[in-house]
């Protein structure tokens, strides 16, 4: 438990290395969290070394809204879309994110 007033900052706060193979400012992770918040609905259910995991309340719904949320997800874990699941294109990802309510990244 630490003193926060979300999960995103909880990420800060506690100093989660979990993405420090590909960023180790954890601050930037809880600011696009933390919009996520806001815009989604998305909290933080889980992390692991290397692993994060968001239960998503509003995730998005439209082909379009989707790809522009994928875009996000590969800014901030591209592994997600490079090592994740076939095809390897932004478009699938979008695919596999449209309305699902359960958002997983990792570092590898």
């Amino acid at each position: 438990m630490v003193a926060a007033g979300s999960g995103a900052e909880a990420l800060t706060v506690a100093g989660w290395f979990g993405p420090c193979n590909y960023d180790n400012d954890t601050a930037k992770i809880s600011a696009v969290l933390g919009d996520w918040e806001d815009r989604f609905g998305a909290r933080v259910v889980a992390v692991g070394f290397g692993t994060l995991h968001l239960s998503v309340a509003a995730p998005p719904v439209s082909e379009r809204d989707a790809l522009l949320v994928a875009a996000e997800h590969f800014a901030l874990c591209p592994d997600n879309v490079w090592q994740g699941c076939r095809p390897y294109t932004l478009a699938a990802y979008a695919e596999r994110i449209t309305g699902a309510h359960r958002w997983d990244f990792w570092w590898d």
